[in-house]
């Protein structure tokens, strides 16, 4: 019966494209003179707490973020990394965090990376500026420059705010220096994103990486959020309405950032917002449990929200397509006319704002902290959780979309054991390529 299962199971990944490929072809829809791309990343932000989604009772006033998800797409099944520089390393890189080192925070991405920026670079001809501006997260020295790397033009925090900084005394680098900055950083970053954007002649890509709603919690300006007359965060206090405000907080410049644009710019410009990984344990909501949420391969740690609208967004409402976070790097050097569908660890899905239609097989996700070793593959049904130790864990999502009930703690039947046996060997034609 494991020889039969087996059988099947390779002859099902031959049929199949596999997960690491480089694929050159044409481009559906030629970039046009002037069409830009806006990438934001919300810092530790859930679906739990993103209007457009189930999950979580208690929501944020987000009126900027709702009608970017209620103009273009909604992805509900967007798979990302439990913790912010993989999931950032993947983004930029279009690769898994076990071929980049960059498998935790604290990890540096190394310097060989052809990162996205550089990338759309020599495909295009330069034919579109490039700006990170937020967070960077992928270097261990707070002296690096990522314009090294590729990028046009660089403005933020290499580490993540912690509570040695604030959110109102914090380290700028620009221009490869860094000066200390009261300015509340959320604001601050707009501001170098608004001047950016508005220098522009020609086509971009921003790169906008918030720190929001990242702690230290804290109580953002008043006239940003509608949390009411918040004192000074304490430890042990209900930290939820500090994160809620975070975010209204973020929602408040990502709407400032917008009207800063003239009419023609907006139309011109495609918005991708997503969440980096699930949220902390002090502010995690139901269904999501707090030891389930950021730094663990459960839905609450990876299943992230991510909005696509504007200017090639022919879509509304939601799609349920398998979406990896490495495919954002192809997706969007797609969006910038370069003549790519598939490379590295990163698919297009720029078809699928078209047009319903296929996506992937199978989304990997993974983690390894130095203490433990972890990686999760997921079907359209089944979701299997590898731990290097020797540990496993299966869920069907259909009927236990939370992880309740772990297949493997019974018996498997026929279809759940051969669903097992499909997925393991996936799991093991990405990791040994």
């Amino acid at each position: 019966m494991i020889a039969l299962l087996m059988l099947v199971a390779i002859l099902v990944l031959s049929c199949s494209t596999g997960d690491r490929v480089e694929t050159l072809v044409d481009v559906e829809t030629p970039i046009k003179s002037g069409e830009n791309i806006l990438l934001i990343i919300a810092d530790d932000m859930g679906k739990d707490a993103t209007v457009g989604f189930s999950e979580g009772s208690i929501k944020p006033d987000t009126p900027h973020l709702n009608n970017i998800r209620t103009s273009g797409l909604t992805f509900t099944n967007l798979w990302v990394n439990p913790s912010c520089a993989p999931t950032r390393a993947s983004l930029i890189t279009g690769k898994y965090g076990f071929r980049t080192g960059v498998t935790w925070s604290g990890r540096s991405l190394p310097g060989s990376e052809n990162i996205l920026q550089n990338y759309i670079a020599e495909e295009t001809n330069n034919r579109f500026a490039t700006a990170v501006i937020g967070k960077w997260h992928l270097a261990s020295s707070r002296t690096f420059n990522p314009e090294s790397l590729g990028i046009d033009y660089y403005a933020g925090l290499l580490p993540h705010l912690n509570f040695a900084d604030s959110y109102y005394s914090w380290q700028l680098t620009e221009d490869g220096s860094s000066t200390t900055n009261s300015g509340y950083v959320t604001e601050v970053l707009t501001d170098l994103a608004i001047d950016w954007v508005k220098s522009q002649e020609a086509s971009w890509f921003l790169w906008l990486a918030y720190n929001a709603p990242h702690g230290p919690f804290h109580v953002p300006p008043s006239t940003m959020h509608s949390q009411g007359d918040l004192p000074e965060y304490r430890l042990g206090m209900n930290a939820l309405p500090y994160y809620m405000a975070a975010i209204e907080a973020m929602d408040f410049q990502i709407g400032r950032l917008l009207a800063s644009m003239t009419p023609q710019e907006r139309e011109n410009t495609t918005i991708i917002f997503i969440g980096d990984n699930g949220p902390p344990r002090r502010v995690v909501q139901s269904p999501y449990a707090a030891d389930r949420a950021k730094g663990t391969l459960y839905q609450g740690g990876i299943n992230t929200p991510m909005f696509v609208s504007g200017n090639r967004v022919m879509r509304t409402g939601t799609d349920n397509s398998l979406i990896n976070g490495t495919d954002l790097y192809a997706t969007i050097a797609h969006l910038a006319g370069v003549e790519v569908t598939e490379i590295y660890d990163s698919k297009s899905f720029l078809s699928l704002l078209t047009a319903e239609g296929s996506h992937r097989e199978t989304q990997y996700s993974e983690m390894d902290d130095g203490t433990d070793d972890l990686w999760t593959i997921r079907n359209e049904r089944y979701k299997l959780i590898v731990n290097a130790n020797g540990h496993e864990e299966m869920y069907d999502l259909l009927s236990d979309a939370y992880e309740a009930n772990d297949l493997l703690s019974g018996l498997l039947d026929s279809e759940q054991s051969l669903a097992k046996v499909v997925l393991e060997a996936h799991l093991d034609s990405i990791r040994h390529r």
